[in-house]
């Protein structure tokens, strides 16, 4: 059962908007929820998980838990989601969390005053494969107006609308979460990705899923976040799909350690990230985040504090999502539980002053 204490609810009122939303007619709690992340941001970088109450290392609850709870006895400060699969009108995404108890778990995160993140991994529109599936040119083209598959496109847009939509809090209001589409974009692996489609044709693609969304459909409780993969040493390949400033609300980066990478060069590979990342933003007027990050079952005892934190410690990142800790996938982990190596430094990690957590944001 998932115990939270009522000193963690969200209390605070809609404050005056700062900082200025791509969708016009973004509602005011969205608009207060990317105010609230701004302010945030200037105190430190907050600590997300991707699919922390749905499953850790060795269990998978529908009322909730937490292995980042069970180390520190405190959440996250932003909750990662994924829907893929919603848009074939699945009842689960595509690593098992079923779509009811993910809206639960989003609705729950608002109360508590924490933040959401939903990342889509749809399939192809084209070809009926995964997400992954790259061998068949042309699917971009496809979903647009004009293409074969694009009333198809439209009924997954469809069903993310209602779905959006279906995230009401106590008094009836949609919550606001931000909404992080064709991710990883200057990569190859998806079907969106770099060597897939021009660039005129991804611009085309997330400027119309924006306007879909926001226009015909109406839903206005969603803050635009575009994020690149690693990004090469000539930044162009980030740069020259990016979609527009009256389209995109956040600007990120995912980044993982591989297991044959030594600690000193992720660590300046990824500060070089954020300086890209941070000065791009900067020139834009967005925020920057780490969208994605991790090292996989964090062999080395002491990375949170003598690698990652030292990486990002002089930059003003609004949060850094790890990834998931799968139920179902043995040595698939992102962050620590009971027990793992990395437990005693991560909760010096926690006590950190700049790093956030749920109740360090939820005051």
């Amino acid at each position: 059962m998932l115990i939270i204490p009522l000193a963690f609810m969200a209390c605070s009122g809609v404050q005056k908007p700062t900082h200025t939303l791509a969708d016009p007619s973004a509602s005011a709690k969205t608009q207060d929820l990317y105010s609230r992340v701004w302010q945030l941001a200037r105190k430190g970088v907050m600590f997300g998980h991707q699919d922390d109450l749905a499953y850790g290392v060795g269990w998978s609850a529908p009322n909730g838990k937490s292995d980042v709870f069970a180390v520190c006895a405190d959440y996250p400060a932003v909750f990662g989601w994924d829907l893929g699969h919603l848009e074939l009108g699945s009842t689960h995404n595509l690593d098992s969390v079923p779509f009811i108890g993910m809206a639960k778990f989003a609705i729950m995160v608002d109360s508590m005053g924490g933040i959401n993140t939903f990342s889509w991994h749809c399939d192809n529109p084209l070809t009926g494969g995964s997400t992954w599936d790259i061998g068949t040119p042309g699917v971009v083209s496809s979903i647009l107006p004009g293409g074969v598959k694009h009333q198809e496109y439209n009924l997954w847009l469809d069903r993310l609308a209602d779905f959006f939509s279906s995230l009401l809090d106590s008094k009836g209001d949609a919550i606001p979460v931000i909404f992080r589409p064709f991710h990883e974009q200057s990569g190859s692996w998806f079907w969106w990705g770099y060597n897939h489609c021009a660039s005129n044709e991804f611009i085309e693609l997330w400027q119309y899923t924006f306007k879909y969304l926001t226009e015909t459909k109406r839903v206005n409780n969603l803050i635009y976040s575009f994020s690149t993969a690693g990004i090469p040493e000539h930044s162009s390949e980030f740069s020259d799909r990016y979609p527009g400033d009256e389209y995109v609300d956040m600007v990120g980066v995912d980044l993982y350690q591989m297991p044959e990478q030594q600690n000193s060069d992720f660590a300046s590979t990824l500060a070089r990230n954020l300086n890209i990342i941070t000065q791009f933003a900067a020139s834009r007027g967005k925020l920057p985040a780490i969208t994605e990050i991790g090292f996989e079952q964090i062999p080395y005892p002491t990375w949170w504090t003598e690698v990652f934190y030292p990486s990002v410690k002089d930059f003003s990142i609004s949060y850094a999502l790890f990834w998931r800790n799968a139920f179902n996938r043995p040595n698939h982990y992102y962050a620590p539980y009971p027990g793992q190596a990395s437990e005693e430094d991560f909760k010096a990690f926690y006590s950190l002053p700049e790093t956030l957590f749920l109740k360090d944001i939820a005051k």
